[in-house]
């Protein structure tokens, strides 16, 4: 018999209150390193805190080992229907003293499959982990960014796919995903790292960014990568029309999706894809001025091929500048080909977007058609988008809008 007196000290003299407790520790450990500070600020403490799972599956499989619920075993020398207004007669007559057993816990059972799962996911991993992959080009970039273009035996990725990576010089255990930003026809397959924390500022020293000068493949780090791993962005090419809106770094994953999308064009590829609408709103281009580099060949390129139709570019710069400097700036660039904050020929547009008149005049340009929707951006605009999404979608002249939210 347990003491209610004392009630916390009888929780840990048993198995199911120590594992009770273990579990429920991991729990919250688990889900408040789960927020999105978390995951965006300290990957890394949100990548080791899920690991901690392991811990809570095995409370879980001795959480019932203490066998504190039981059953009556002697159900046929103490039946209840008799022997329930009796106490004073058990242990005589028909009615024994009733004797209880427990029964070994079987939460086993339930987990064999999923762990059966998970440890061939985490051997295959470990075996694509474990290829070789070289660095060919360490490339640097404005703003602190530099890019790495790699080769590794029989890999392929789609449009739009991301990896994760790990330098073992750095950490034996980190692993941190990247967007691809090359396309699958490229010869190597590449993603560019922003030197924003302690992570990424020593893979740029190991990959000496900072001397500026071409470095052989036996100077470079060793590094091992994972994946493709599919995403939304995937499924760009296969709509009439795409609308690709990313906020800040959230461009990123349409890198490749527009490098494909020309390729395959280019050589006569059949794609369903006819139209490209591009929507990039960020407080400072100059954070991604790789990526407006990227947007600046594919106008050159598609000028001299005249299908300028194909893609059409609106940049929004929500930050950084006032009214009269904006101002100032449409009035001098009015008259000049290309635009001075990016150096598209696409005009830069100051604040935000009126997203209910960008989607009617979507709407009445594409009708009839089925559009793709592609975000990759903050919650609140992602549930905009999609409401405007389903309002502007029309059964009877068959316009729909179909929303793809991109997690990045």
């Amino acid at each position: 018999m347990r003491s209610f007196k004392e009630p916390i000290q009888e929780l840990f003299k048993t198995i199911a209150g120590v594992s009770g407790v273990v579990i429920t520790l991991c729990l919250i450990l688990i889900v408040s390193s789960s927020t999105e500070i978390i995951r965006r600020s300290y990957f890394e403490l949100f990548w080791f805190t899920h690991h901690i799972f392991i811990i809570y599956l095995l409370g879980f499989l001795i959480h019932g080992a203490g066998m504190i619920v039981r059953r009556q075993s002697n159900l046929n020398e103490h039946s209840l229907s008799i022997c329930k207004d009796k106490p004073t007669s058990w242990g005589t007559g028909d009615c024994a003293v009733p004797q209880f057993e427990g029964s070994f816990p079987d939460g086993w059972i339930w987990l064999m499959a999923p762990m059966l799962l998970y440890l061939i996911e985490r051997i295959l991993r470990h075996i694509s982990g474990m290829q070789q992959v070289v660095i060919t080009k360490v490339v640097t970039h404005p703003s602190r960014v530099f890019e790495l273009r790699m080769q590794k035996k029989g890999f392929s990725a789609a449009p739009g796919q991301y990896i994760i990576i790990k330098c073992p010089s750095i950490s034996s255990l980190e692993w941190h995903p990247f967007t691809l930003t090359s396309a699958p026809n490229d010869d190597y397959f590449s993603v560019h790292i922003r030197r924003v924390g302690d992570w990424t500022e020593e893979l740029a020293k190991l990959c000496h960014v900072d001397e500026g000068e071409f470095q052989e493949a036996w100077k470079l780090p060793s590094i091992h990568v994972d994946g493709p791993f599919g995403t939304a962005a995937e499924d760009v090419l296969a709509y009439d029309v795409s609308v690709l809106v990313g906020c800040g770094i959230g461009v990123t994953p349409f890198a490749s999706v527009l490098k494909s999308f020309w390729y395959r064009f280019c050589h006569d590829q059949k794609v369903s894809l006819q139209h490209v609408h591009l929507f990039w709103v960020c407080p400072d281009t100059s954070s991604f001025e790789w990526f407006q580099g990227l947007l600046r060949d594919l106008e050159r390129q598609m000028r001299q091929r005249d299908t300028t139709e194909l893609l059409s570019v609106s940049v929004y710069l929500t930050r950084g500048w006032n009214a009269n400097q904006a101002r100032n700036i449409v009035l001098h660039d009015d008259s000049s080909v290309y635009d001075a904050v990016t150096g598209l020929h696409h005009k830069t547009q100051y604040g935000r977007p009126n997203w209910e008149a960008v989607f009617k005049q979507l709407a009445e340009t594409h009708k009839g058609s089925k559009t793709g929707v592609f975000f990759c951006g903050p919650k609140q605009l992602s549930t905009t988008l999609h409401k405007l999404c389903n309002r502007y979608s029309n059964l009877e002249d068959k316009t729909k809008f179909v929303y793809n939210k991109e997690h990045f």
